[in-house]
């Protein structure tokens, strides 16, 4: 198998042949179709995530076709197409996981950090973590629906019964559930990085209500905000434009310190929240939602080989939508 792995944080990812691994109990090996490039990734290799497997294959948007299956494992065929998320393994038996809370596992293992990854021919998952996906389709689509998708529904399910929305840093998270919340209804406003001409019409073009610069005024109060940029001095605007009762909610594993801010701008019970991962519950929901529902995924492809080029592209605002890797 081929692999790009990361050796050391702050370095470019090198291309390694290794032996084709062999899954072990309650495991499946992956055939890679699609990885996508999830700015995850970028907080891994550019060292802002503490403590990483090294060397790391990182990676964690995978879609692949079951390729061989461990001793135990049951509920899927050879040759079935899966995807693997960033939530790769829990313990199953901390206070978290014994309350359904398994998202804040105390002994986890995450796919592409704590376990290699999809940047990759071929890659092991716990087949526990692993979902069912359609069939057919292009695989480099599917791909963002696996952390992109997925932490933008938790996202935006943590918001409450939100009717108008801003949200913060328009990527491959903000063009998934934007699209989502639009077909529910919801008024959504999209803040883009000041300048950004192509995000904002990028935003426009997937029904967003509004598209401006995140320095600027919300065109009217919000009920919730989602941030999905890593800037924390978005979390005091974001809050100065929700309603009273209103939400933010970060959407990041890894945000720039958050300023101070004045206790009116939280007062009137507007809440701040984190995002922490995912479950397999929320996968399930948003994985049976997304076929039934008209959304216009955006995906630039990469050849495996190019994987420094995808971060590069994405570090720096290039993309529009999501980056996928194609083995």
């Amino acid at each position: 198998m081929k692999a790009m792995v990361l050796r050391r944080p702050n370095t470019p990812l090198v291309m390694e042949e290794r032996p084709l691994p062999a899954p072990g109990p309650g495991e499946l090996r992956l055939r890679v179709e699609a990885c996508g490039v999830c700015r995850t990734d970028l907080h891994v290799v550019d060292g802002e995530l503490p403590d990483p497997k090294l060397p790391i294959v990182p990676g964690h948007e995978i879609v692949g076709r079951v390729e061989a299956m461990g001793r135990g494992v049951s509920g899927f065929a050879i040759g079935q197409r899966v995807g693997a998320p960033w939530l790769g393994h829990t313990c199953g038996h901390c206070p978290y996981c014994v309350t359904m809370r398994e998202n804040l596992c105390d002994d986890p293992l995450f796919t592409g950090y704590t376990r290699d990854g999809g940047y990759a021919t071929h890659a092991i998952a716990d087949a526990s973590f692993c979902f069912a996906l359609p069939e057919t389709g292009d695989a480099a689509t599917l791909a963002p629906l696996l952390c992109a998708g997925l932490i933008g529904w938790r996202t935006l399910k943590m918001a409450g019964p939100a009717e108008t929305i801003g949200v913060y840093g328009f990527g491959a998270a903000a063009h998934i559930i934007a699209q989502v919340a639009i077909l529910q209804g919801k008024r959504v406003h999209a803040f883009v990085r000041p300048g950004d001409n192509a995000a904002t019409q990028f935003a426009l073009s997937l029904g967003a209500a509004s598209a401006q610069g995140s320095d600027a005024p919300t065109p009217e109060p919000l009920d919730a905000a989602l941030i999905f940029a890593p800037v924390g001095g978005l979390v005091p605007r974001a809050l100065g434009s929700v309603k009273k009762g209103g939400a933010v909610v970060c959407g990041g594993i890894h945000m720039s310190d958050i300023p101070s801010f004045p206790y009116a701008l939280l007062w009137g019970e507007r809440r701040l929240q984190s995002v922490a991962n995912l479950t397999r519950e929320d996968a399930r929901e948003f994985l049976s939602l997304a076929p039934t529902l008209p959304l216009k995924l955006h995906a630039t492809p990469y050849p495996l080989a190019q994987a420094n080029d995808a971060l590069s592209d994405l570090r720096e605002g290039r993309l529009q939508g999501a980056a996928v890797l194609i083995p």
